[in-house]
């Protein structure tokens, strides 16, 4: 059964909306700050909804459209040729920087002396020799 339903958003605002008999949310409403103005909302859908004629939008003329995707062509090309110009110096650069850091060798580690573990203990049968 299709259903009005009354709710408080994250902003504590007054919303409702419409759901079809599946559940669907057919439109939902903006916020009141007081759910009285919401109720009374609902009131005066339900009351002209049923006796609202149905009008039909004329498309736009096919020359604004043209118009309008030309500029947005327009636009389209000049971002990318921003985009571009500011790429290319950045792609450089980090082409420059990783192949220095490819080149340059690695440090070796130092190793460690074994010796004066041996002299312990050479000593220390020294001491027991003694």
């Amino acid at each position: 059964m299709p259903k009005f339903e009354v709710y408080k958003d994250k902003k504590g605002e007054t919303r409702f909306r419409y759901r079809a008999n599946n559940g669907e949310i057919m439109f939902s409403s903006e916020g009141y700050k007081a759910r009285a103005s919401a109720i009374k909302a609902i009131e005066s859908i339900k009351k002209s909804a049923a006796d609202a004629p149905v009008e039909e939008q004329a498309a736009a003329a096919p020359k604004a459209k043209s118009a309008v995707k030309k500029a947005a062509g327009k636009a389209a090309s000049t971002i990318k040729g921003a985009a571009a110009a500011v790429a290319a110096p950045v792609a450089k650069a980090v082409s420059k920087a990783t192949t220095k850091a490819k080149a340059a060798p690695k440090p070796k580690a130092a190793a460690k002396p074994k010796a004066p573990a041996k002299a312990k203990a050479k000593s220390s049968k020294a001491k027991a020799t003694a």
